[in-house]
């Protein structure tokens, strides 16, 4: 099994792996405009990171790297996904509290773009709120943002297999 993976070319692995994240982001989109489901603070910066690993996954595959470029396409990957795994986390971790430490509902992001300065904005992004630590959609028993979480983390394993196969064919 391992040796068919092998001969998957990096173009090809490069690809996969923006199809996944724009899978993701599509799904994110449809929950939120077909299902209702608005996204809190943390989900968007979730998406951030999906959307910058896509891009960098679809540039590897435009570009077709084969030694050097397939390890600096798949560290940056690799950087974005476990940003997105910190979020996801953090997420993870509100959703657990216990609700009377649950911290407050904050304004929401257009509002924040529009009357704070971006280093504030950028600040309660991170931090996350209340409505981050709502769950109002599961699917086998999980939440979006643990379902997220596994998803970063099969992210990091897959571009740091990219880059190891770079860092190969030197």
């Amino acid at each position: 099994m391992f040796q068919a993976l092998q001969k998957i070319p990096l173009r090809v692995a490069f690809a996969l792996g923006a199809l996944a994240c724009a899978a993701l982001l599509a799904s994110a989109y449809y929950l939120q405009y077909f299902q209702g489901q608005d996204p809190c603070p943390l989900c968007l910066v979730q998406r951030v990171f999906y959307l910058c690993a896509g891009i960098v996954f679809l540039v590897g595959a435009l570009h077709g790297p084969k030694s050097t470029g397939a390890i600096v396409y798949g560290v940056l990957a690799m950087l974005f996904a476990a940003g997105g795994l910190a979020t996801a986390a953090r997420q993870v971790y509100l959703q657990h509290l216990p609700p009377e430490k649950v911290p407050a509902c904050g304004p929401d992001l257009p509002f924040m773009l529009e009357n704070f300065p971006i280093s504030r904005t950028l600040t309660f992004l991170v931090r996350g709120s209340g409505q981050c630590a709502e769950v109002n959609w599961r699917f086998l028993g999980m939440s979006i943002a643990e379902w997220s979480l596994i998803c970063f983390s099969g992210f990091i394993v897959y571009a740091l297999w990219i880059a190891v196969r770079g860092a190969r064919n030197k």
